[in-house]
């Protein structure tokens, strides 16, 4: 048997990952609403449609500084005559006069009435007079504080915002799983509405494990090696919209991984780890977590048809049965196992719809083999092409993703079947929003 076939017969034991990332998800359920005031619910998911329960504006008001008449006294108003402030009007009609009978402002509350041939000074916001239907605006006038000239006459209805124009009472302001967003704080806020239920954002715990590692602030010696995965991990976490913590660096001691894991369930809504998913003889965290005791949970590893990194796990730690996922420890590998599996749990407990990020058919810009029998992710940039579409530049993948990564707004997927991939082909690319 050729090294190709001896190859592919090893990926064909693998598990598809859309296979494997259907049941990791299928065991999992959003975390219970919670009542949240709301300055404190940006971010959060909104687990119950949210109703108007009263309109906004709440009465009629000025939409604009001016003045408040009606209509009927201003239908005659046109550019004619001359005023010393705007020059001459030819044609049509004069201004129309009328008397300043009061002023109003945004604290004004005393209903107030219209007269023929009369009208109030009105700051924007300010409650409209009775039997207002217009508000001319300051430059259309002269200004004047006892009567006033009106050169042009509005529109009927300009400058007026009638109870209810913008949202009804009852009216649906968003969605159940909507994202709160600033805007629709203020909305909220506009409605009379002080608290809505959320999804809460997990609370999320990254921990890195193995002898071999040491924290950041010096280069590796032999023997030794960074521990750059729980903080990409927990940033990568944060970015994901969670409340992420770093335990920091873990050594392979049996009991002592297996407690600190157990303590941080009374903290964690999901744990991460990274490293010590393989089958060598110092991968301490699979031999402890694969172990099946009861009320202590099992994490089940599997080999997936993924790349970079084929081994993931997943499954429950404590007598909480928080979930876990693990990660292998390989930086690139870590980062692509976080967007394939952790960041979709993520989202999925955040009660997030759809818990994978967005993608796009693009035209690529360059010739790339991958391997047989795996779906591979590769950094990747993309670009919007004039005209519409997308175009995508590989970047450095196998074992230079992190650096790929690094550079990324992308990840180009290459499935099981692909091994070569020609420059001007489409592919499917997926769109890492990193602006948050």
């Amino acid at each position: 048997m050729t090294a190709t076939a001896d190859a592919e017969a090893a990926a064909n034991e693998l598990k598809p990952l859309a296979e494997y990332l259907g049941s990791v998800l299928r065991r999992l359920r959003a975390l219970p609403p919670l009542d949240l005031d709301l300055t404190q619910a940006h971010g959060n998911v909104l687990a119950n449609d949210v109703l108007a329960p009263h309109p906004y504006p709440a009465f009629d008001q000025a939409a604009i500084d001016g003045y408040a008449a009606r209509w009927e006294d201003l239908s005659g108003a046109g550019r004619v005559g001359s005023h010393p402030s705007f020059g001459r009007f030819e044609g049509g009609p004069r201004p129309v006069r009328l008397n300043v009978v009061g002023d109003l402002g945004a604290a004004s509350w005393r209903p107030v009435r219209l007269t023929p041939g009369t009208c109030f000074s009105v700051a924007a916001g300010a409650p409209l007079p009775i039997g207002a239907d217009v508000v001319v605006p300051v430059h259309w006038t002269d200004q004047g504080m006892a009567a006033v000239e009106i050169l042009h006459a509005p529109k009927r209805g300009s400058g007026v915002r009638r109870a209810g124009d913008e949202v009804a009472a009852g009216q649906v302001l968003a969605p159940a799983g909507a994202y709160v967003t600033p805007p629709m704080v203020a909305t909220f806020a506009a409605s009379g509405i002080g608290h809505v239920v959320v999804r809460p954002s997990p609370r999320v715990v990254v921990v890195a494990t193995g002898d071999e590692l040491v924290d950041v602030g010096r280069p590796s010696q032999p023997g030794q090696v960074v521990d750059a995965n729980s903080h990409a991990l927990t940033a990568a976490a944060v970015e994901a919209g969670a409340l992420a913590y770093r335990i920091g660096i873990c050594d392979d001691d049996p009991e002592g991984l297996r407690g600190l894991l157990e303590d941080q369930t009374l903290r964690a809504d999901l744990i991460i780890t990274t490293g010590g998913t393989g089958t060598g003889p110092g991968d301490m965290l699979r031999r402890v977590l694969s172990r099946r005791d009861p009320g202590r949970g099992v994490v089940e590893f599997t080999d997936v048809a993924l790349c970079p990194g084929a081994t993931l796990g997943f499954g429950t730690v404590g007598g909480e049965e928080v979930p876990v996922v693990c990660l292998p420890g390989e930086p690139g590998a870590a980062l692509i196992g976080f967007e394939v599996l952790a960041r979709p749990v993520i989202q999925l407990l955040a009660g997030s719809e759809p818990v994978f990020r967005p993608s796009v058919k693009a035209h690529l810009l360059e010739t790339v083999s991958s391997p047989g029998g795996l779906r591979e992710f590769r950094p990747a940039h993309v670009a919007e092409r004039r005209g519409g579409g997308h175009t995508v530049q590989p970047l450095a993948g196998g074992p230079y993703t992190l650096s790929g990564l690094a550079e990324a707004n992308g990840l180009l997927v290459l499935g099981e079947r692909v091994t070569t991939a020609a420059a001007g082909s489409t592919v499917d690319v997926l769109l890492l929003d990193r602006r948050r």
